[in-house]
């Protein structure tokens, strides 16, 4: 998203394009035949007592940690309150939306448990835009604009030369109807700007505080292309008018346009302006800024490496608050929810803590909860040996081979394959859970092998990893025709070439 800085001289912000006074004309028949398909409920006031947040995201790309906290925090707040909770996608950017991205939305929404009231999409809209538009018109408030992108810069870069804020200059409300119509006439499309009224502009941010911005210093914002098409500061601001959101809980980088937005609501709507809250940027490990499309991050990659919903939605409820993270379910995060929690300070994604907590849920898992996810055959008795050494369910596939599968033979050292020759002279006839020890000790007494050096070559030959769940569970599991077919390959790899 552009900041009011760049919207200040761009004609065509967002990837507008040229002007296109065909692509106006369509866009105009566009409209009418949306407002006969979609006819617009009448306004009415938002009940005094109701809660209504939205999250509203683009279809753009998939959702990643930064909008997931968000989507998160406006839900348990909405539920917290009583309230609902709006899905709305912002779904005017046809270049780069795609329908795999609004599924994968509802996919990321459902994995994390997070439920919405109602959905709505900007796409279906159109006509509301340009009928509210028009109103802003007659009243003065919104005016064309002819200026290209060369002329609005050099105007920027004087104002900039002379120390000055490049604030736009509303040399276009100085025009009169006949410079208008001869711009017109020479092939020029106006964008259309909102004029704002100069006041200053107050609310109580509910986790950053008191905030106050001058509209005298802003540029009047660019509502309309000169294609048509609605900008997100108009279709945001006509939507949570229309849908009656009271409360608007976003990241701190919106900060910059909650005073125009707060204008504009005002202009269109009798509606009490909503509430807002701005939530510092989540920042990466070294305390850079997380990018909104960095897959390694996405909810969709994290799903696909075992991360478990309830852990990181208690991580994300958690995160930025005083609040140890704690794997909670979500109704606790609920009855525990408060804005008051946040601070100010942008806090630091930190995939350890993450990983911390998603062991800790796994841990205490029932093996009815990760059944349909586990490897085929796999049984209560091999969750109950493994849940407690792993830090994502993933990792049982890998412990299945262990018990059920093959392994790849390690090289052991000279002293290691003692160990291992005395093991297959004293292995018992049946694994059973007192196999173990009985084993372990008779291959001591066999060697002199005690600690590390006794049972660090047998883990090895039997499960070819060097720690692991307890051997007592994975002998029984794994049987004693496999553990014995192990400990020969061990021994035959160190005595074949090489």
């Amino acid at each position: 998203m552009q900041t009011l800085y760049q919207l200040s001289y761009s004609p065509v912000p967002f990837g507008g394009g040229a002007y296109n006074p065909g692509c106006a004309r369509r866009a105009r028949g566009r409209a009418k035949k949306i407002s006969a398909a979609f006819p617009q409920p009448p306004k009415r006031a938002n009940p005094p007592e109701m809660v209504k947040l939205r999250f509203a995201p683009s279809p753009t790309g998939y959702l990643h940690v930064g909008n997931a906290r968000a989507a998160l925090v406006n839900f348990l707040f909405a539920r917290h309150e009583g309230g609902q909770l709006l899905l709305r996608l912002d779904d005017t950017d046809t270049e780069r939306g795609r329908p795999e991205f609004e599924q994968g939305i509802y996919d990321d929404l459902r994995w994390l448990g997070i439920e919405w009231d109602e959905q709505a999409r900007q796409s279906d809209r159109f006509a509301r835009y340009m009928e509210v538009a028009e109103s802003l018109k007659r009243a003065g408030r919104l005016y064309p604009c002819f200026e290209n992108e060369d002329e609005l810069a050099a105007k920027r870069a004087a104002l900039i030369k002379r120390k000055l804020p490049p604030v736009y200059d509303r040399a276009a409300l100085a025009m009169t109807a006949e410079q208008r119509a001869t711009a017109e006439a020479n092939g020029k499309t106006p964008y259309w700007r909102f004029k704002l009224s100069g006041e200053v502009v107050s609310w109580n941010d509910l986790v950053l505080g008191a905030r106050s911005i001058k509209l005298t210093t802003v540029s009047d914002p660019v509502l309309i292309r000169a294609d048509g098409t609605p900008l997100y500061t108009f279709t945001s601001v006509v939507d949570d008018a229309d849908m009656n959101i009271t409360h608007i809980v976003r990241g701190e980088d919106h900060v910059s346009n909650t005073a125009v937005q707060i204008d504009l609501f005002r202009a269109i709507s009798s509606n009490p302006v909503p509430r807002f809250a701005h939530l510092p940027l989540i920042s990466g490990g070294e305390g850079e800024k997380l990018s909104k499309r960095i897959g390694s991050i996405s909810l969709k990659s994290l799903r696909k490496d075992g991360i478990e919903p309830e852990a990181l939605t208690a991580y994300l409820a958690r995160l930025g608050t005083s609040k140890d993270a704690v794997p909670l379910p979500l109704a606790e995060l609920i009855a525990q929810f408060s804005l008051n929690d946040f601070s100010r300070s942008p806090p630091r994604f930190d995939a350890a803590q993450l990983l911390g907590l998603n062991r800790k849920l796994l841990h205490r898992l029932s093996y009815e909860a990760v059944q349909d996810r586990l490897p085929e055959g796999a049984t209560v008795a091999f969750w109950e040996a493994v849940r407690g050494n792993l830090d994502l369910l993933t990792e049982a596939r890998a412990w299945w081979a262990v018990v059920a599968g093959e392994i790849i033979t390690p090289k052991l050292s000279e002293d290691s394959l003692r160990v291992i020759a005395a093991a297959q002279e004293t292995i018992p006839p049946e694994m059973t859970p007192e196999s173990w020890k009985a084993w372990a000790s008779a291959i001591s007494t066999a060697t002199g092998a005690k600690g590390k050096a006794l049972y660090q070559p047998l883990r090895l030959a039997l499960t070819g990893e060097e720690h692991g769940p307890e051997m007592a569970p994975l002998l029984v599991l794994m049987g004693r025709e496999r553990a014995a077919r192990r400990l020969a390959a061990c021994v035959a790899a160190k005595a074949g070439p090489g």
